[in-house]
């Protein structure tokens, strides 16, 4: 039997669902990744905050050790599944946190000044 050992470095996306459905979700997530040569999770959740509640889902990246990649490059990957997903979702905001940083993305006008 084979091992191969890596650094963990897993990434995570979070972002709200708006009007995506979760199956929409998961087949936006398989066609970037099918484009791209990528695996990822795909978790369902709901986010509670100061004065309302939303549904959301979490993307999730690992440093696959059959495939290793240094952080940045995972970080880098990230970030193009995000905003990939951000576009399809219509989505104007989401963050990216991994375990040396967490980075909060907006495209809204209101947060550009």
């Amino acid at each position: 039997m084979k091992q191969v050992e890596v650094e963990s470095y897993p990434v995570s996306i979070f972002m709200a669902t708006g009007y995506a459905r979760s199956d929409q979700i998961r087949d936006f997530c398989r066609q970037h990744c099918d484009a791209v040569g990528l695996c990822v999770t795909v978790t369902c959740t709901t986010y509670c905050y100061t004065g309302g509640l939303e549904e959301g889902v979490i993307v999730g990246l690992i440093h696959y050790p059959r495939f290793p990649a240094s952080p940045a490059a995972i970080w880098a990957r990230a970030e193009a599944l995000a905003e990939f997903l951000c576009s399809r979702m219509h989505q104007e905001s989401y963050t990216i946190q991994a375990p040396d940083k967490t980075v909060w993305f907006s495209h809204r006008v209101e947060d550009l000044a």
